[in-house]
């Protein structure tokens, strides 16, 4: 692989920053080391002669290759620096995420812990951390400071270097080149931001503690179970007792208290769905730690790939799309600007459909409703039948859809339901019949993972089986890593066509542009989201939801 990479690119470049990063705002380049592989020239540049320089010590064009570990951190400094970023990127912790995806890692998918993976030593977690801290303390620093700091940020070049080597022969180049750019594409939505009305927030956060008393004063006199801001379990078991609703309890014999679990019964039993909402508002709302930069803008690490599907995985608390979904109201405009929410409609559905090549789901899915058009070609309901004339019948359809998707059982979705057993087995037993083929899709995925002890998608993310491997999982796999590619993808594309995206949800992006120029914003978005299904799904062309 170095011989093939040598041919590709006239350098190899290893290149890691030391920064500081304040929550909330961008990072501040402290020093740069950087090693070239064939000529092995080496450049240690402190920070005094970095905010001096208006471009890399390296060349960023097509025939040289940039090599990082997480090199969104990277790219957050050649950002705040105001340097071009590099075409091509290798990025070791994306490959050894998808190496390892899967397996238990006694030592993590950071940098050490991928040394460790393949035999190969490194500095000491402790002193690592140690040399950490000295970073962020912002210093001054004192020269043997400066030299220590230098030195340590070196041995993670030479590491990477080292690790490259031991990774060269599981490297499948095209993809990994792929994965990289999608670490360009990170970088420049985690410096971008979201803006935020940050005058509201100071409100919110001045007066949460009354807010709070007084959402639990007016909801829980009806159920008289919290303690202050406190959920009680006691009081709840009696309040349960008191109104004969025989709540499901873990193996511990304790209640399970799960959202999820929350959810379903308050189906079942309306009057706990006030409790719920209750309890989520005040569980995942800590406003305290919404990361919010000086300029009004939250940001927060992304952690690109750090989910088995691919997805990105940013903290629930620091995101802006973690907690509650009224705290979304925040997000505002700068003046003269606007935001706009852009999401595929039905994206794993038509997934599924497509690379299962089942005709009746892709018809199902491009009749703009599947969940009633399930029902129609089930013979469940008549074939002009529609949300407002069979309303319940399509929410129990629409249950049963996402329940396949998302490989829950029949118990599960019979109290999803609210409806016994049989009901629930009669919905997926009407959904096997109807889409026969891509039940064989579904049951071949399971069993290749099986055989192989993995799974792929269309683009090369990998999930890797080790013991107790979850069927229900792996059922879900394609539609859920697929879909991670797709919005990868389509984050790239639109970038490139000088989108400006703010963050990506999911299925979903949100972009900003000046008034005057955000309907083109918005085409130019949904045409390189169009592109990127294309990209996977073999030409096929996904919706958008209005």
């Amino acid at each position: 692989m170095i011989d093939i990479l040598h041919s590709a690119f006239t350098e190899i470049w290893f290149v890691d920053f030391e920064f500081d990063a304040k929550p909330g705002n961008r990072q501040i380049p402290v020093c740069l080391v950087a090693y070239e592989l064939r000529s092995e020239r080496m450049e240690r540049i402190w920070q005094d002669e970095l905010l001096k320089m208006k471009y890399p010590p390296y060349s960023t064009d097509q025939n040289i290759l940039f090599v990082a570990y997480y090199a969104s951190a990277e790219f957050g400094c050649h950002l705040s620096l105001g340097w071009p970023l590099p075409d091509h990127v290798l990025d070791l912790f994306t490959e050894f995420r998808n190496l390892t995806n899967g397996y238990r890692l006694e030592c993590g998918s950071g940098l050490i812990g991928a040394l460790a993976w393949h035999g190969l030593g490194s500095m000491e977690a402790a002193k690592k951390d140690a040399m950490r801290d000295l970073v962020l303390s912002g210093g001054p620093w004192n020269n043997e400071e400066k030299k220590s700091i230098l030195d340590y940020c070196e041995s993670d070049v030479l590491s990477l270097k080292n690790l490259l080597k031991a990774m060269e022969p599981n490297l499948h180049l095209p993809r990994a080149l792929l994965r990289g750019e999608y670490m360009k594409a990170a970088a420049k939505m985690e410096f971008r931001g979201v803006p935020i009305d940050t005058n509201t927030l100071d409100q919110l956060k001045e007066y949460w503690g009354e807010i709070q008393l007084r959402l639990i004063e007016d909801i829980d006199s009806q159920y008289n179970i919290f303690e202050n801001c406190t959920f009680k379990v006691k009081r709840f078991a009696r309040y349960l007792k008191s109104r004969q609703i025989p709540w499901p309890k873990l193996d511990s014999g304790r209640l399970d208290l799960k959202d999820e679990t929350f959810k379903e019964m308050a189906l079942k039993y309306p009057e706990i769905e006030p409790l719920r909402q209750l309890r989520i508002t005040l569980s995942q709302l800590r406003l305290s730690k919404l990361t919010i930069g000086d300029d009004g803008r939250n940001r927060c690490l992304l952690s690109a790939f750090r989910s088995r599907t691919g997805r990105n995985q940013p903290s629930n608390s620091k995101f802006i799309f973690g907690p509650s979904v009224w705290l979304r109201s925040l997000m505002k405009p700068d003046p003269g600007y606007g935001l706009a929410y852009i999401d595929w409609s039905q994206q794993e559905f038509a997934i599924a459909a497509v690379l299962s090549d089942d005709l009746k789901m892709i018809e199902a899915y491009e009749s703009g409703d599947p969940y009633m058009a399930f029902g129609i070609q089930a013979g469940a309901v008549p074939p002009d039948a529609t949300k407002e004339t069979h309303g319940m019948e399509r929410e129990q359809f629409k249950a049963c859809v996402l329940a396949v998707q998302y490989g829950m059982g029949e118990k599960s979705l019979a109290r999803k339901i609210n409806q016994p057993i049989s009901q629930a087995r009669n919905l997926q037993l009407q959904h096997q019949e109807t889409y026969r083929k891509f039940w064989h899709w579904s049951d071949s995925a399971v069993d290749y993972a099986m055989l192989h002890k993995n799974l792929r998608t269309t683009f090369g993310w990998t999930i890797h089986i080790d013991t107790n491997p979850n069927p229900r999982f792996l059922r879900n796999f394609p539609m859920q890593a697929n879909g991670s590619e797709m919005l990868r993808i389509a984050c790239c594309k639109a970038i490139k066509k000088g989108v400006k995206i703010c963050a990506p949800v999911h299925d979903a992006i949100l972009i900003e542009a000046p008034i005057n120029e955000l309907d083109d914003a918005i085409e130019t978005a949904k045409k390189s989201m169009a592109e990127a299904s294309e990209a996977v799904l073999n030409g096929y062309h996904t919706k958008f939801n209005d």
